[in-house]
């Protein structure tokens, strides 16, 4: 038996002499509709502004952690990733997404935005999507700077936000996707799999895809010596980094409490203060602890092995615990959002200890952060989800699974762990032989001239701004570096 409707509700509140009782409640009820589609786009859009300023986050954050005379260069690219992003997902990776009714794999609808607004989303939508798919492309970005040919960052953005990372937000986010978690006539072991803002569909996705163009590439020169041993290649500015951060945790709360899309529903059962606008607020509590305590945690581990306080390594930390909870902020308590950045940080330093170890480079740990802390995120969230909340924020399957230490069983981890092996072998079989082709062809990597005189220079016409070298003073005598002493090695 259906729920009484508004109009059924408010028409016996009046007059019964009236005659236009029923046309009343009709129009009262029609106004209250208009409010909240008007409400919850606006809070859609707000969210879609919010992870659009992340892409000045990632910019910064680049251009940071590379040497100077690769600046305008790795600028340069992400510029290119949100505007070459932005018209081959208009174009075709929106509909490869959330185009419907479709199968399980693919999307087929809604190509250039046809039939757009509709009964299943309006043009906020597609923005706030948009968003989310340019920041994929920006990650992959960082594993492969400071020697990458240009024309390759094209061909790899346009293909990954126009069909890579599309199909794999659709198997996960549309409501036809083999494995989402609102595909309700079809649950993937009963339950789907809860990635709420991508751990697995974003950050995996765009780190993996880093990893093959990082392998294939090679090390930057100078990156390990003559004997294997690593050597530091530092970033050129800490304030870009640091700058880059606050900016990316900034935006990072429009992508996860802006992944509810919608803000004005209440909860039945909650009273009036409680609704969908409570779980957008714990979404940014579990999302803000998460950060803080990764931060933490990389800020003494990094202490302990190298001795060192280190801004960078803390910033790196900060994300990774960011990337971690996007999978699980909606649907875990506070605390357990404490233990996610715990373990994310020390994920995220032992995926960097093995990164040296097999002589692999990423300027910007961007695979180690978002791979490898992206995949714990996934088992976090069916470890720690609790039943309340997915059933609020996934309504409509009474007895759905969640956390396995909640007491919810093992399929929602069954699930996840199907995710994490899916998402691996999707990236695998795409990016990986993109960038191995670009590299048959001659198209992937410079010269090691070029390389070596930097970028802008050889590149883009000139350096982004007058510099000096690290380790040398102004009269080009090389200055030596400085260690700790050991009788001030304390914390």
């Amino acid at each position: 038996m259906s729920s009484p409707t508004c109009p059924e509700l408010l028409a016996p509140l009046f007059s019964p002499n009236s005659t236009n009782a029923t046309a009343a409640a009709d129009y009262i009820c029609g106004r209250f509709t208009d409010t909240a589609y008007a409400v919850d786009s606006t809070y859609l859009l707000f969210s879609a502004y919010l992870v659009f300023s992340m892409q000045l986050g990632f910019a910064m954050l680049c251009a940071g952690s590379v040497r100077a005379k690769n600046t305008m260069n790795i600028m340069l690219t992400n510029v290119l990733d949100a505007a070459a992003g932005g018209l081959f997902y208009y174009l075709f990776g929106f509909a490869f997404a959330f185009g419907g009714p479709s199968n399980g794999f693919i999307g087929r609808h809604n190509f250039g935005l046809k039939d757009v607004p509709s009964t299943n989303f309006d043009y906020s939508y597609f923005l706030y999507q948009w968003a989310f798919a340019i920041a994929a492309a920006g990650i992959t970005s960082g594993s492969i700077a400071e020697r990458t040919q240009f024309v390759a960052y094209l061909i790899y953005s346009a293909f990954l936000t126009g069909f890579v990372y599309p199909v794999v937000s659709h198997w996960f986010w549309s409501a036809d996707g083999w494995a989402s978690a609102t595909n309700t006539g079809n649950l993937l072991f009963g339950s789907g799999v809860i990635d709420f803002a991508g751990s697995g569909v974003v950050h995996m996705v765009g780190g993996i895809a880093g990893l093959y163009g990082a392998l294939i590439e090679g090390p930057r020169i100078g990156r390990f010596d003559h004997t294997g041993r690593a050597v530091t290649l530092r970033g050129h500015s800490a304030s870009l980094v640091v700058l880059g951060t606050f900016l990316l945790w900034f935006g990072w709360y429009g992508f996860n409490p802006g992944s509810f899309t919608k803000i004005l529903s209440p909860y039945s059962g909650g009273g009036n203060y409680y609704g969908q606008w409570s779980a957008v607020g714990r979404t940014a509590v579990t999302t803000t602890l998460a950060g803080c305590t990764a931060a933490l945690t990389t800020l003494f581990g990094k202490r302990i092995l190298s001795g060192h306080w280190n801004v960078t390594d803390v910033c790196n930390g900060l994300l990774g615990g960011f990337a971690a909870i996007t999978a699980g902020c909606s649907v875990v308590e506070p605390w357990a959002a404490v233990i996610c950045g715990f373990v994310a940080a020390l994920v995220l330093i032992g995926c960097n200890m093995l990164a040296e170890k097999v002589k692999y480079d990423d300027p910007l740990e961007a695979a180690q952060l978002h791979g490898g802390c992206g995949a714990w995120g996934v088992i976090f969230t069916a470890l720690f989800a609790t039943e309340k909340y997915v059933n609020e924020v996934y309504p409509g399957n009474p007895g759905r699974p969640y956390g396995l230490f909640m007491g919810g069983g093992g399929r929602l981890l069954g699930a996840h762990i199907i995710q994490i092996l899916v998402i691996i072998g999707w990236v695998s079989a795409t990016m990986g032989p993109l960038f191995l082709i670009l590299h048959k062809l001659k198209l992937l990597r410079i010269s090691e001239e070029d390389e070596m005189a930097g970028m802008d220079q050889t590149r883009h016409g000139g350096f982004a701004y007058v510099y000096e070298d690290e380790g040398y003073n102004k009269n080009g005598f090389p200055m030596g570096k400085i260690e700790p002493s050991p009788k001030n090695n304390n914390f």
